[in-house]
């Protein structure tokens, strides 16, 4: 269940409707989403909005500002993916294989043999 706060300002339906949708692309990456909060702020003409998540590895937090409302939403969202992104993928992405690769076993004494049995 997301936790909506807002400052300086009623949350809207249609805004509370799309913070969820946010969260429902979030939920695509199969971890869990602990305690997401979000808070709503408007300082003069811009709008900020953070967001907090834990996950079982730690905790997620993002942050954007613009004018329009839904575009601030959207930035947030595209934040926290990229950060489930990261943390998802994270164990795949090693720079260099730590396994020592097996050299081919190779019987030079057979090759040896046919070579020079002649």
């Amino acid at each position: 269940m997301l936790k909506i706060t807002s400052k300086q300002f009623e949350v809207t339906t249609p805004i509370r409707e799309r913070v969820e949708s946010r969260f429902e692309k979030l939920a695509r990456h199969d971890v869990p989403l602990i305690n997401p909060h979000i808070i709503i702020s408007q300082e003069k003409t811009l709008f900020k909005i953070e967001a907090s998540v834990g996950v079982p590895q730690g905790d997620l937090f993002a942050q954007a500002k613009s004018e329009n409302l839904y575009a601030a939403i959207t930035a947030m969202g595209q934040k926290l993916e990229k950060q489930l992104n990261r943390l998802t993928h994270k164990p795949e992405a090693k720079r260099a294989d730590t396994q020592a690769v097996a050299a081919e076993e190779v019987d030079f004494e057979d090759d040896y043999e046919e070579e020079y049995a002649a």
